[in-house]
């Protein structure tokens, strides 16, 4: 028996006994498709096509191409793993894969469909709708080579019931404010909770990116420029520092992880942190939350310097679909990516709690009527972008990154020394 045999048996054999076969394929017989599309991704993609509010969102595209969808479902980095090894067989029974924007290097690019003639054929509907940067993620050596399907977008939460406790009328809109704020915001509450004004991870690089961009600099461009600003990620990397020195930064910031964040806002001890918008429900969750409804969310704020002359990319991290390029039914994936990309389809997987990458989404009745943050999230859609450009070094250059930041931030290296030792360190990992 073949590969593609055992796993459309397998398939079949499952249909009657798992809640996910018996949902996707209501109603129809298992045997009456004539193709079968095999699809390698993280259980959350086939989840959100399937959702108890909208139904099955593929029921229409299968109908009217008489196909079958069988889905393997991983964890993102095992996924990414079989996905590259499938897509370096001489032939893969899978048709659809899931990507992660951090991965596609130009070699990994290479395994994969380019997408531009397919898409000048038979277009993706109003393809200018997707967020530009989540576009730039999926294209690699100027080719298209995955659909943007599901993002994470950082924003700036605040509680406001500290804020007001203090007397703070409204979120910071520059920079500098929520400097000044978060050093007012760390104090103890009239019920005796001590507060920081600001909790931040210290292992991931998505906040010194973001404070270097707030005074127009970055870490890594797309087109592999290294800090294309040095003194913006000195000025970032030295907010910072004089926000731990204030005590507005957790004593602990050296060991403070992303969960960390949302425990500590949800339970009063800190007034700021920055997370994906998608948490904002978690966050204001009644039976997690001591402050439900009273945790929101704003763009996170620029350079006073800067208002109104560019404006604030918050970094965005990203999924894609990609067509292996040894797929065997190269056409029907297509149809599938362009049906998942439609306006109809994003609506429907945003309501069952999807990131939509058209930004036309957040306008929505059905959607923004139940998302309080899908305007502000919107807004920072359109100049979102990842933190870093994927290379084959990317995983040491982060490291290094948050070696030099953790040492300028809790002052065992001076700012300027570790934004030079950046550049000397990470210079020779970049691609050539």
């Amino acid at each position: 028996m073949t590969k593609k045999n055992r796993l459309t048996m397998t398939r079949r054999r499952m249909l009657g006994t798992t809640l996910a076969g018996a949902g996707l394929l209501a109603g129809r017989s298992a045997f009456a498709a004539a193709k079968t599309l095999n699809i390698l991704s993280h259980k959350v993609h086939q989840t959100v096509l399937n959702g108890p509010a909208t139904g099955d969102l593929t029921e229409a595209w299968r109908k009217a191409n008489d196909a079958e969808l069988s889905w393997v479902t991983f964890d993102s980095n095992p996924l990414q793993d079989r996905l590259f090894r499938e897509a370096s067989l001489p032939k893969s029974d899978f048709g659809v894969g899931y990507i992660i924007d951090n991965r596609p290097t130009a070699e990994i690019a290479k395994l994969f469909t380019p997408l531009d003639d397919y898409q000048s054929k038979a277009p993706i509907e109003d393809f200018s709708d997707i967020a530009p940067g989540l576009v730039q993620a999926m294209t690699v050596g100027g080719k298209m080579i995955g659909i943007p399907v599901r993002h994470a977008t950082q924003g700036l939460f605040y509680n406001q019931a500290l804020l007001e406790e203090k007397g703070i009328k409204a979120p910071a809109a520059s920079l500098e404010e929520l400097v000044e704020q978060a050093k007012q915001l760390t104090f103890t509450t009239k019920s005796g909770t001590p507060v920081v004004g600001l909790v931040l991870a210290s292992d991931l690089a998505v906040f010194p990116v973001m404070f270097a961009r707030a005074y127009g600099g970055d870490f890594i461009t797309r087109d592999f420029k290294l800090l294309p600003n040095p003194e913006a990620m000195e000025k970032g990397l030295s907010v910072l520092k004089e926000l731990f020195d204030a005590g507005a930064l957790p004593r602990s910031y050296a060991t403070t992880r992303n969960d960390d964040q949302v425990t500590w806002l949800q339970q009063g001890r800190a007034a700021y942190t920055v997370l994906p918008f998608a948490r904002n429900a978690q966050l204001n969750n009644k039976d997690q939350s001591s402050f439900p409804g009273k945790i929101k969310a704003v763009e996170f704020p620029i350079a006073e310097s800067l208002k109104g002359k560019t404006p604030m990319a918050s970094v965005v991290e990203s999924w894609g679909m990609v067509i292996p390029a040894n797929a065997s039914d190269k056409d029907l994936a297509w149809s599938f990516l362009r049906e998942v990309a439609s306006k109809r389809v994003t609506l429907g997987m945003a309501i069952n709690g999807n990131g939509p990458v058209r930004v036309s989404t957040y306008a929505e009745k059905d959607f923004a009527a139940a998302n309080p943050v899908a305007a502000v999230e919107a807004a920072v859609l359109k100049n979102a972008r990842g933190a870093f450009p994927p290379f084959p070094e990317a995983a040491r250059a982060q490291t290094i990154f948050l070696e030099e930041v953790q040492l300028a931030v809790l002052g065992r290296k001076p700012v300027k020394a570790a934004v030079a030792d950046i550049a000397s360190r990470v210079r020779p990992l970049l691609p050539a």
